[in-house]
């Protein structure tokens, strides 16, 4: 289904994650996308990155809100799709399958701290690379070479709201990889920097509301909320 002129995959977290490995079978970088609310707002304001992930092989609802707009338009998406709960089964899964990754984005340390952190938690994993997300044009070109070099299944990308997924679009026919997905604050998260919301939360899709206890700055960036839904009922009429 399309909102706000982004087509948004009717999938749930199992069938996202079928669909996923299905394109390790493939030899074109495909790319994952996981809007909330927030994001959807800001690409009605930045044609470049509505076009973007308009070109989203998987785009899936990161947010609650993305699952609310779903059934005032009356096409209810299944299920809300984290990207956090997504990266986790990949990287589960690549424990079991043998799968490689590479972690490109967060700040210098927070990478390490993270990588070093899901090595123990995944002693057989294959991390082949990562790289935090403060590099200059001369970094990532030599950034591009080595995932090139190393060709890994799955490339996560914590570069911020917007910037990483139009990293990854601008880069796609680059990089020898079978699937390249923004993650956010995810890298954050895995470091132990920041708790996500409990299951309750999660699962009554109050996640944002614990966010904003934790992170009491962030309530100007949720108002955008309340101001999607209105742009929703709008496309509705």
């Amino acid at each position: 289904m399309s909102i706000l002129d982004i087509p948004i995959s009717n999938l749930t977290l199992s069938q996202a994650l079928k669909t996923a490995t299905d394109y390790l079978k493939q030899p074109a970088c495909h790319m994952i996308f996981t809007p909330n609310s927030e994001m959807l707002m800001v690409a009605q304001k930045d044609p470049e990155l509505k076009m973007v992930l308009q070109q989203g092989d998987v785009v899936v609802p990161d947010g609650i809100g993305v699952v609310i707009a779903s059934r005032l338009l009356g096409h209810a998406l299944p299920e809300r799709v984290t990207g956090f709960d997504m990266m986790h089964s990949f990287l589960e899964r690549g424990d079991q399958y043998n799968y490689s990754f590479y972690f490109l984005g967060g700040k210098p340390g927070i990478t390490d701290i993270m990588v070093e952190n899901i090595q123990k938690k995944y002693p057989q994993l294959k991390i082949c690379g990562h790289h935090h997300g403060y590099f200059d044009i001369k970094e990532e070109n030599a950034i591009l070479e080595e995932i090139n070099q190393l060709k890994p299944d799955f490339l996560f990308v914590a570069l911020g709201m917007g910037k990483q997924e139009k990293w990854i679009y601008a880069n796609r026919e680059k990089m020898n990889t079978h699937i390249a997905m923004g993650v956010g604050g995810s890298f954050d998260v895995f470091a132990g920097k920041v708790k996500r919301a409990p299951v309750f939360f999660q699962k009554t899709g109050l996640e944002w509301f614990y966010r904003l206890i934790q992170e009491p700055w962030r309530y100007k960036r949720m108002m955008a909320l309340p101001y999607f839904i209105l742009k929703v009922l709008q496309q509705k009429k």
